[in-house]
């Protein structure tokens, strides 16, 4: 598939028939819509009980998306006001509205992030929230550029050079991966360190 423009990657992406890949604050992603997913899993050759992130551009857009008490999304909300946009994955009790198919192996769960990289926000504030993992064959090193990605992947959707140049081109990946901190009873429990310590 080749480069396209911004709109035909939205497009393409929105209607559920394609995979995108874009540039994060972390390591490029693979993403498709959330209902979707098996496109990610099938391409990867991901197994099932690894489960998905839903990235989004917005606190607000994944709200919908988790399940929790007032009291608890207060909590939540702290954590993200001090760290998102940016590195850390939260999983949160999942809402009706996640298809389950993002997480086979546990459907009540749902590991949500708000990336803080401008071209990956622009893609979401377009697309809604979207299933999203690295761009690699499971079991393989996460690809770090999109020439990368573009070879190993060539079905995939990915924005042309010249549609990069309006966000912030200097705006590179740390190529380490997010943080990932699972709710459990009233507390956070580190399933994976990675950019971030979670104090």
């Amino acid at each position: 598939m080749p480069q396209v423009s911004f709109c035909d990657f939205v497009v393409g992406v929105r209607s559920g028939q394609q995979l995108g890949s874009f540039l994060t604050d972390t390591v490029p992603a693979l993403a498709a819509k959330p209902d979707r997913a098996d496109l990610i899993f099938t391409t990867k050759q991901r197994s099932l009980d690894k489960p998905l992130i839903l990235m989004a551009a917005t606190l607000e857009d994944l709200w919908p998306y988790v399940l929790g008490s007032q009291a608890e999304r207060q909590v939540w909300q702290q954590v993200t006001d001090r760290y998102w946009p940016g590195a850390l994955t939260l999983v949160l009790p999942a809402s009706e509205r996640v298809p389950s198919v993002m997480n086979p192996g546990d459907p009540t769960t749902i590991g949500v992030r708000v990336p803080n990289h401008a071209i990956a926000r622009a893609i979401l504030q377009e697309t809604g929230p979207l299933a999203t993992t690295s761009a690699n064959r499971s079991g393989q090193p996460a690809l770090q550029t999109m020439p990368q990605i573009e070879a190993e992947f060539p079905e995939v959707l990915t924005l042309a050079s010249s549609e990069v140049l309006p966000f912030n081109p200097n705006q590179s990946a740390s190529g380490q991966p997010s943080t990932v901190a699972k709710w459990v009873e009233n507390g956070w429990k580190i399933l994976r360190q990675g950019a971030i310590t979670l104090n």
